[in-house]
């Protein structure tokens, strides 16, 4: 039988989709346009702020490709990138929308894709 090894990294995106999944995260940005749509950078900042507040852990590099309309049920995928290279997914669902506030649930991959060779 052959025992895989986690690295740190490995542990700690572990660590972040286990603290996302059990914690539920959820974010909230105003964003004052009469179209609300918050911003992949603003996003991206967002849920690195959530998952590590959920975590304990320093904040993660996300990156978000798209800018998150605010329109409940809609959803985008950000990623998580470790330092070693390896990603987890990250969804981004909006639960609902008060005029501006734009308010959006957050849920980590369990599994995260090891670094490119």
């Amino acid at each position: 039988m052959i025992k895989s090894r986690l690295s740190a990294v490995t542990w700690g995106l572990s660590a972040v989709a286990a603290g996302a999944l059990l914690v539920g995260c959820a974010g909230s940005v105003s964003v004052g346009s009469s179209d609300p749509k918050v911003s992949k950078g603003k996003l991206a900042d967002t849920v690195a702020q959530q998952l590590a507040a959920s975590t304990g852990q320093a904040k993660p590099d996300i990156t978000c490709p798209e800018d998150l309309v605010g329109k409940k049920g809609k959803t985008t995928r950000c990623k998580l990138t470790a330092s070693d290279g390896s990603t987890l997914g990250v969804t981004v669902t909006v639960t609902s929308v008060d005029g501006d506030d734009v308010k959006f649930g957050i849920k980590a991959d369990e599994t995260p894709t090891p670094a490119a060779s």
